[in-house]
């Protein structure tokens, strides 16, 4: 049974940091892309960064500068380090591992983390 587990979400001042983790279970982290998503109360679940198998990154431009995100294999988790965090990066996060072999998706997502930014 595949299992993400986020975790590291919080309550945090406007200008801290959090850093969030993903832990996978049942799959091998590493052959899939990951990406951490974000859906604040009335909006549309929108991709805040995402690293595929080679490492590579990308982000929303809203959090290009203050997000990183990064895998470490060997313990089968992908991290999103936050910083500079604002008001309008409250929002539950959410894991999400992918991938297509044999046209077949492998699409599997966490439960979410609240994320709340307020002074």
């Amino acid at each position: 049974q595949v299992q993400l587990v986020e975790s590291g979400g919080g309550l945090v001042q406007p200008g801290g940091s959090l850093r969030l983790s993903c832990a996978a279970s049942g799959i091998i982290f590493s052959i899939y892309a990951v990406g951490w998503y974000r859906q604040a109360p009335g909006k549309q679940r929108e991709l805040v960064a995402g690293i595929d198998t080679g490492g590579n990154t990308d982000y929303a431009d809203s959090v290009k500068g203050r997000f990183t995100i990064s895998r470490d294999n060997a313990k089968n988790t992908v991290s999103l380090q936050m910083s500079s965090l604002k008001a309008e990066d409250t929002a539950v996060y959410y894991c999400n591992s992918k991938k297509v072999m044999a046209n077949v998706i492998y699409d599997y997502w966490g439960q979410g983390t609240q994320v709340t930014v307020s002074s």
